[in-house]
Formats: C-alpha cells, structure tokens, sequence
C-alpha cells in the first residue's frame, strides 16, 4: 500500500477530540474502527504521513481490517475516499465535527492527499569482474559462507551464483547470518534457482530486513497458509507473536500440512470459542505423539476413539462377573481428552 500524507493548514500540538463524536459515534463503533479514527484525527493534528499497511501494523490487524473501517466511517459520513481506476485508495477527506453547523455555513473538510512513491529500489546488480570475484572468494570469512550456500544446495556454486552472494553482501549488505537463512528460507519452498533467491532477497532489501529475525516475521505475514489457519480459527486479524509461534511449531516442529492444520482447526472451532490457539496445539500435539501424518490417519483414530468410547460401558456392566473381580481400567475418554487440552 502506497504512503498517505496528512495535510492541515493549522497545525496543532494537541489532538482535539469533537464532543459530538463523543456523544453521537463512539457508542456504536467497535474497537478496530475507534482506533483507526482516532488514530487519523491524531496524525492529521501533528501533520505526520502514514500508510494502510504502517495502520495494520500498528493495531495488529489486516489491512481490509484498516479498509473496512474507513468504510465504516464513511458510511456514517465522517469521512470520504477516493479511489483510483485500479480501486486503490487515492485520498480521505474527513468531515470537522462541530455541535451545530448551519446549513449556509458548511463544516470545513480536512484534505488527506495519498501520494504513492514507489519502495526505494535496491541496487541493481554490478556486472562483476574476474577480479573482483576472485577477491570476493579469497576473504576470510567467505568460505565459510560458500560452504554453507554448496551444502543447501548440494552441488558447487557456479561463478554466477556466487556473483549473487557477493552481491547480497557488498550490495544488499545483508549479514552472513541473514544470507544463510535467505538460502535455507528459499531451498525449504523448493526453489534453488538463484534468480528467485535473488529477487527475494531485493524484496528483503525494500522491506529494511536486516535479521533473521526480522525475515522470518516478515515471511509468515504475507505467507497464505498463516491466513489460512487464523480464518479457520475464525480471526481475520493479522497472527500475534504468540499465535505464529503456534503455528511454527504446527508447521515446523510438529511437520503437519496445511491441510491437517486446518482440520485441527475446524475441530477446534465446533468445540470451543475460547482458546482456540490452545484447543487446537492439544489435538496437533496428540496426533503428532501418536504418529496421526495424513486424514486417513485422522479416520483410524476417530474410529479406534469411538469404539473405545462405546465399549466402556459393556465393561462397566461386566465388572460385577467372578470372573472379572480384580482391579479393572475404566478410562473416561472425555475427561482424558480435557485433560490433553487442557495444557
């Protein structure tokens, strides 16, 4: 999303809040739409610039989120957007609130211009030389770097390949540390070929990614399969750092499809509607220990459960056989089942 600079002739070094808001707006307004209001009368007062995506970032939320709260408030006449023949938002015009206007005296409108620069563009890369390739190969640390790069891809890099990585270092100047993991990060999607490597690591470089850290947050916020999981999960936010860790270990540690996640997650959703984060990690937990891979797996399971389930009471009725008068298991599968959840 494009930056959006907020313009006002009168600059103020307070934000001031219409009691008509207060009194007329706020009542029915949910929290994401408050916040983004608020939030747009208070960067209009300070003359400051932001984005859709800088506003998702800031209150956790996805940027139709953002989108669908302008709306709302446009609807009810607070504002007015702009959009271009691509559909993209082009400008706000938010309306002055005041306790009476007269119908011959119109509220003044505060114009919200969006202007869209494009990222800052990444160096191109040099047409490196013989040489300078050469001294690239011969530094101390290199080697290193190189052997790391041979054995993700598991063949010797050609002069080309290299040229790439002299370029991520002295051009992107991305640490060796954040080489490696663009590497790993790309060979674990299926993709050895430099010129994808390559174009990920320009999108990193635009992006101000300087960790690994910071690459791996960035790759799982605009990795489908994460969004996929929270609207299973019945959340159209943005994950918190607590909820990717979830789906880290589901996805990384625990090695389940997207697939076997999400049915994990339509479990959870007609079980619960709290703790789902929690709810779900008890069923992925449970098949990961009992080696449940696949939906047919999932069938077995169900099936070996509900047969346990309805002989527990043919085994209650026998218990008072001669035959049967030594310590017997009765197992509650219901309260076992709350128990695995409930960690």
């Amino acid at each position: 999303m494009s930056r959006i600079k907020i313009y006002k002739d009168n600059y103020m070094d307070s934000t001031a809040i219409s009691n008509r808001f207060i009194d007329e707006y706020m009542k029915d307004a949910n929290d994401a739409q408050l916040k983004i209001y608020l939030y747009l009368v208070r960067i209009m007062s300070a003359n400051l610039s932001t984005s859709i995506s800088d506003l998702a970032d800031k209150f956790n939320h996805t940027e139709k989120d953002i989108l669908r709260a302008l709306k709302y408030w446009e609807k009810q006449e607070l504002l007015t957007l702009e959009f271009d023949e691509d559909k993209n938002l082009t400008g706000i015009h938010m309306e002055e609130l005041n306790p009476a206007v007269s119908s011959a005296a119109p509220a003044p409108v505060v114009s919200i211009t969006t202007r869209q620069p494009a990222p800052p563009a990444a160096p191109a890369r040099p047409s490196y030389t013989p040489d300078e390739l050469k001294a690239f190969k011969e530094r101390e640390d290199t080697a290193q770097l190189l052997f790391i790069a041979e054995s993700y891809l598991k063949k010797p890099l050609t002069a080309n390949e290299m040229k790439s990585i002299l370029y991520f270092s002295d051009e992107l100047h991305f640490s060796d540390d954040l080489i490696d993991y663009l590497i790993q990060y790309c060979i674990e999607r299926g993709k050895k070929d430099f010129k994808y490597i390559e174009a990920v690591a320009v999108n990193w470089a635009q992006a101000g990614v300087t960790t690994p850290g910071q690459a791996e947050k960035f790759a799982y916020k605009y990795d489908k399969s994460v969004y996929a999981i929270m609207n299973t999960l019945g959340k159209s936010s943005s994950p918190t750092s607590k909820e990717l860790e979830y789906i880290k270990r589901w996805t990384k540690e625990y090695g389940f499809t997207t697939d076997m996640i999400r049915e994990a997650c339509e479990r959870t959703v007609l079980a619960t509607d709290r703790h789902r984060f929690e709810y779900a990690e008890g069923i992925l937990a449970n098949w990961h220990k009992t080696g449940v891979r696949h939906k047919t797996d999932i069938a077995r399971a169900d099936e070996l459960y509900h047969k346990k389930k309805a002989a527990a009471p043919a085994k209650s009725a026998a218990s008072n056989n001669k035959f049967n008068q030594y310590p017997q298991r009765d197992y509650d599968f219901d309260a076992l089942e709350k128990e695995l959840l409930s960690y």
